[in-house]
């Protein structure tokens, strides 16, 4: 108890000296339920620990996104959240952020840079969420012959590389189970249901589909649309195994249309304001990486009571 009571003190000390700080948040956009409570919660988070957060919603392009963070700078603030929507080409405003003394972390995402420009990274270990949803087809499937379609996220995005290459890692050695298409969705409900039309259009109606993987949830949910359509039964006529674990694939999981999800928690500004707040307090460095829990959920994991635990998380 005294414990607990020591702690409750500390983070209320915590928040009174962090109640001037200003941070500046850098988001990709609102191309899925999870990113939308990802928002949510950060909004939340610094709200309760007494932070000014600067939003920019960069609507899925990374020169918004380049040009909220020099404004972010100009505006001196106290620290900068960036949840980067390619890997590639922040080196040159990464540099202006160190040169200005103002600590960036990374949210969910990871980018092709020197981890110098960076404070830490807070996220999901990619690839191993991509191989969690590979083992479970693996084991799913069996000795069958799976042929598998994949919805893929943004091209160039971390989620995108390392969910496609934890996948396969997962597959590889497993002659029976075989990539027959793979396409760009773009992490959006619309391109999960475009692209899966056309899927099904060149895979014979669909019957020749063993299993669709997508990248996230909103995507797969779009395709679950796409396969009723077309007249068959998704999570039954085609498996569905997808990640993020959305209050909405819950829904589908308890409809029998959905078969599996991977957790990824969209709580990445708690971990992210705790190690600034160690930074803030006495220069304290966290790892370069802080990774977040990842949970397989199947529709023996009550996916009903999921949904209402949930929806009103802000997705």
């Amino acid at each position: 108890m005294m414990k607990t009571l020591l702690t409750g003190a500390a983070l209320l000390a915590l928040t009174a000296t962090a109640s001037a700080q200003t941070v500046g948040f850098s988001q990709i956009g609102s191309e899925s339920g999870w990113r939308a409570a990802e928002t949510t919660l950060t909004r939340q988070q610094a709200e309760e620990r007494g932070y000014t957060l600067q939003f920019s919603d960069a609507q899925q392009r990374q020169e918004n996104q380049i040009a909220a963070i020099r404004s972010f700078i100009a505006q001196d603030v106290d620290a900068i959240l960036l949840a980067p929507v390619v890997a590639t080409g922040w080196d040159s405003v990464l540099q202006e952020a160190k040169e200005a003394e103002i600590p960036v972390v990374l949210l969910d995402r990871q980018v092709d840079s020197s981890d110098d420009l960076y404070l830490t990274a807070v996220g999901s270990d990619l690839v191993h969420e991509g191989r969690v949803a590979g083992e479970w087809l693996v084991g799913d499937v069996g000795d069958a012959d799976c042929r598998i379609v994949e919805l893929q996220g943004t091209t160039g995005s971390s989620p995108a590389i390392d969910r496609a290459n934890g996948f396969r890692e997962a597959i590889e050695g497993h002659a029976n189970l075989e990539i027959v298409r793979s396409q760009t969705g773009d992490f959006t409900r619309s391109g999960g249901k475009q692209v899966m039309e056309s899927f099904l259009q060149a895979e014979g109606g669909g019957a020749e589909i063993c299993a669709l993987y997508a990248h996230n949830d909103d995507m797969a949910i779009g395709a679950i649309q796409a396969i009723k359509e077309a007249g068959l039964r998704p999570g039954e006529d085609i498996r569905v195994v997808s990640i993020d674990a959305v209050p909405d694939i819950f829904q589908a999981m308890a409809a029998g249309e959905a078969n599996a999800t991977v957790e990824l928690t969209p709580n990445m500004a708690g971990p992210a304001f705790d190690a600034l707040e160690a930074f803030w307090a006495d220069g304290t460095m966290p790892e370069k990486f802080i990774q977040t829990d990842s949970r397989l959920y199947t529709q023996a994991d009550d996916p009903a009571g999921e949904y209402e635990a949930r929806k009103d998380l802000g997705y």
